[in-house]
């Protein structure tokens, strides 16, 4: 049994297939349901201070609509879902997060928004596995 439960979403498939563990998992168990968001570094040096302004603004907007998504479909199950977007390296931060949080449970999404190789096993979710300080269900 589950007490404190933390889903990755990125806004995939993939994360979307966690979402819904994640929710079953929490209404199960009656656990505390959170979900995070990585948003990754933005370039250093842009052509112009615009570029930048108008990526952060981007990212902003993405993950505002990937959190509000989530909280519609968990309120639908008359769950509660605390959204958190943090900024870094998402296997960095996840990490962190749920160390920090003392979370007993972190929800992968098995394919996200990764390269070639993600395809075979996710980068991120295979380090997550590897550097979790809590026990990781990768989600088909």
């Amino acid at each position: 049994m589950f007490r404190k439960i933390l889903v990755g979403n990125d806004g995939s498939a993939g994360a979307m297939n966690a979402l819904r563990t994640a929710l079953a998992l929490a209404k199960r168990d009656g656990a505390e349901l959170h979900e995070i968001s990585v948003e990754e570094h933005l370039p250093r040096y842009g052509a112009l201070m615009g570029e930048l302004v108008e990526a952060r603004q981007e990212a902003r907007n993405f993950f505002h609509r990937v959190t509000q998504e989530a909280e519609v479909i968990a309120q639908a199950q008359n769950l509660t879902l605390i959204s958190h977007v943090v900024p870094g390296h998402p296997v960095e931060a996840i990490t962190k997060f749920a160390h920090d949080g003392g979370f007993d449970l972190l929800i992968v999404g098995f394919t996200g928004h990764s390269n070639i190789f993600g395809r075979i096993w996710g980068g991120t979710s295979q380090n997550l596995v590897r550097l979790s300080p809590c026990t990781v269900l990768v989600v088909k």
